[in-house]
């Protein structure tokens, strides 16, 4: 049974390798297209991302994280 620890490490793994030649955190553009072309992602969902990131950080987010994994939301309500 795959566990959402393990989906999320296999994830920022999956990130690691897909941004690892991106050395300057502000280059949003960069960021934006290589994870559109990379990792399937829409313009808008992956501004969206980068906006979670700049704005709220992993403590927020891993928050976040295991609060949606215990309601059982997964996809939320915008739609990405």
């Amino acid at each position: 049974m795959t566990t959402e620890g393990t989906l999320l490490e296999s994830r920022i793994h999956e990130y690691e390798n897909l941004l690892k030649e991106m050395t300057d955190q502000e280059d949003s553009i960069s960021i934006t297209q290589a994870l559109c072309r990379n990792a399937d992602w829409t313009a808008r969902g992956a501004q969206e991302i980068l906006e979670l990131v700049k704005n709220y950080g992993t403590f927020i987010l891993r928050n976040a994280l295991a609060v949606a994994v215990v309601l059982g939301v997964e996809d939320g309500n915008k739609g990405f």
